[in-house]
């Protein structure tokens, strides 16, 4: 794992370079949660055959993270089909929310095969998570980042569930750094929602959201396209 040299704590809100909302409208906002509901929905009989291969590595990455011990209570916000089920460490409390019922539906079907004890799947919306502050020690959060309607609150809400101290994990694919590519994944963006995620979401989204420290980055998955960020909440 490739950690920084000094963890880094992030700003406060108000020290945000970018608002991924900031020209958006309400209803646009409403539009593109719909269409995440509905794209995941029909993807859901495709998901693991289409997008496991590429994205695996990462999703194996970010749990062999976890400084998890036997009782942490860990949440996994979109849990999906529930591919990182059985990587967990035996003894944790393990929930996993997804906003799509039918990648639910797989994900209760692989955890009824896997005969575990100790997970519970609901669907939620992670914007809006229905559990008390503090509520757990450890978050993972496998490729969601670029895919909700409201990055920005999503971070916000997985903050306000980690206990102090305990660990975020965020993997997810964010716009190039290199001039032209990020031009070009601005530009393959519209066509990138209709299968589900943004090509053009800025790292900073989660490297500046406020009360998070950055204990490590490393580059994950086919060619390094996507990054493994290690959090802990403040």
């Amino acid at each position: 794992m490739h950690a920084s040299r000094n963890s880094r704590i992030l700003p406060a809100e108000s020290a945000l370079p970018w608002r991924h909302d900031a020209t958006r409208t309400t209803a646009r906002i409403a539009l593109d949660h719909r269409r995440t509901e509905r794209v995941y929905s029909v993807l859901a009989r495709v998901y693991d055959g289409f997008f496991d291969w590429a994205l695996g590595p990462g999703r194996r990455a970010a749990v062999s993270r976890l400084p998890a011990v036997s009782g942490d209570r860990i949440l996994e916000v979109g849990v999906g089909t529930g591919l990182s089920l059985p990587l967990y460490p035996a003894g944790c409390a393990l929930t996993g929310i997804d906003i799509s019922e039918p990648m639910l539906e797989r994900a209760r079907a692989r955890l009824e095969a896997l005969d575990r004890q100790g997970v519970e799947l609901r669907r939620m919306d992670a914007h809006h998570l229905k559990f008390p502050d503090c509520s757990f020690d450890h978050v993972v959060a496998p490729y969601v980042i670029s895919v909700v309607a409201e990055p920005e609150r999503v971070m916000r809400e997985i903050r306000r569930v980690c206990r102090p101290g305990g660990t975020v994990l965020v993997v997810n694919h964010f716009r190039s750094d290199h001039p032209i590519l990020g031009m070009v994944e601005r530009a393959l963006t519209p066509a990138s929602q209709w299968i589900g995620f943004r090509m053009d979401v800025p790292v900073e989204i989660a490297l500046s959201s406020p009360g998070f420290e950055l204990v490590g980055s490393e580059r994950v998955n086919l060619f390094g396209l996507w990054r493994l960020l290690t959090l802990r909440r403040l």
